[in-house]
């Protein structure tokens, strides 16, 4: 962190931390410390700059200031085909790959009207959930890391990578995964790949469980998140909050179960929620998690049935690299969607999935054309960032990175 003078901050900046205040920018810098976290800090998680306002070590006033990483993913999916933005998608929330990818082809699908084979759905959620829990492994290893548990840290890497071995199996990549097609999946799952699920499954609850054990009897852990960083339920409404930072506020919403998509409604799972709103809440909802997302995988590994992977759609879906190597049909098929995109129908459609870090939600406006004319990502990362200054508001400079540990936010995604 650096002090900062006058010449440092843009004006409207200074204006924008001096708000409902009466002091002077000139007295603010005399008399308190204006400090710049970030953007490389590492307790902000990614590119996140944080300027603080600061009368002693009490934060009056605090201003996030995204946009570091120049991605513009937005206007990207604009100059290219439907199918060329999958692999782009699995870098917006870097942690949630897989789940960017099914978030991405379930808009595409419901603009061109295209329904995935049953087999193909029941994956797509296996891979969905196995994804949440993964993420919320590195959200609880790594909030715990920035308090000062760094033992946590380690043994959450170590279960999420059971799950980055599951993907080497099944998609041949570990990180970014682009195995979501529109109409399927890539390939079917193979036996070597359930089995390492199931084994996975065998030993999460006991692992998890181990980490709970050092976090939740640790002193130091639990008092200095124990009412840091309060929201209110009406508060998270107001600023958009969805996903675990809205539960851990006492609001019981859910995607999967409020607008089921997939095969979400054949699941039997609890929806975690806490009314105290401070970043305790907002760990035990992603730890709580992590058990129901385990929960719904077995009850789709049961329920999963036989059959195709892929929609039987030409014109729309990418057919099997068998097929193209040995089918002159298959070729021709090929050769247009890579290169002229699948048209979908003039429209615009909006549709959003249950995240790991919240709504994550695709509108696209088609012109009929092989790539989107307009398309607006609803990140819940960059929602949760406009919340730091009040989450932050009269807490410690210490407290701070907890706060935002406990929104768990990623900048791929904010910076979209």
């Amino acid at each position: 962190m650096e002090k900062l003078t006058k010449d440092d901050v843009h004006p409207k900046i200074l204006e924008k931390l001096l708000e409902d205040t009466d002091i002077t920018i000139e007295d603010a810098l005399e008399n308190e410390m204006v400090l710049n976290m970030g953007p490389q800090h590492p307790a902000t998680h990614g590119v996140l700059r944080l300027l603080l306002r600061l009368d002693g070590e009490t934060v009056v006033g605090c201003v996030p200031d995204v946009g570091y990483l120049h991605r513009g993913y937005e206007k990207l999916a604009e100059n290219m085909t439907y199918y060329e933005f999958i692999p782009h998608t699995d870098r917006l929330d870097y942690l949630s790959p897989m789940t960017n990818n099914v978030a991405w082809v379930l808009a595409v699908e419901k603009l061109a009207g295209i329904e995935a084979p049953v087999r193909a759905q029941y994956i797509r959620m296996m891979i969905a959930e196995l994804t949440r829990i993964a993420s919320h492994l590195i959200a609880i290893g790594s909030f715990a890391m920035d308090v000062g548990a760094l033992t946590v840290f380690l043994w959450t890497l170590r279960e999420r990578e059971k799950i980055l071995d599951i993907w080497d199996i099944l998609c041949g990549a570990r990180f970014t995964n682009s195995y979501t097609r529109i109409g399927g999946v890539a390939n079917d799952i193979q036996p070597e790949a359930l089995a390492l699920v199931k084994k996975f499954l065998d030993g999460i609850d006991e692992n998890l469980s181990e980490c709970e054990r050092l976090l939740n009897t640790n002193r130091i852990f639990i008092e200095r998140l124990d009412g840091i960083g309060v929201i209110s339920k009406d508060d998270a409404l107001s600023y958009g909050f969805t996903g675990p930072n809205l539960r851990a506020s006492g609001v019981e919403f859910d995607l999967r179960r409020a607008t089921p998509y997939l095969k979400y409604d054949k699941v039997d799972f609890k929806i975690p929620t806490y009314t105290e709103g401070d970043s305790l809440a907002r760990y035990f909802v992603r730890a709580d998690e992590i058990r129901e997302s385990a929960k719904i995988v077995r009850q789709v590994l049961q329920l999963m049935p036989q059959g195709e992977i892929k929609a039987d759609l030409p014109k729309s879906v990418l057919p099997q690299k068998v097929e193209v190597y040995s089918k002159m049909e298959e070729l021709i098929h090929d050769f247009m969607i890579v290169n002229f995109g699948i048209n979908p129908p003039v429209g615009e459609v909006y549709h959003a999935i249950e995240g790991s870090k919240g709504e994550l939600g695709f509108y696209i406006v088609s012109k009929g054309e092989g790539n989107p004319w307009k398309c607006k990502i609803r990140s819940p990362s960059f929602i949760h960032i406009q919340a730091l200054p009040h989450l932050i508001k009269g807490h410690m400079v210490s407290d701070v990175v907890a706060i935002v540990g406990s929104i768990d936010p990623i900048m791929g995604e904010a910076d979209k």
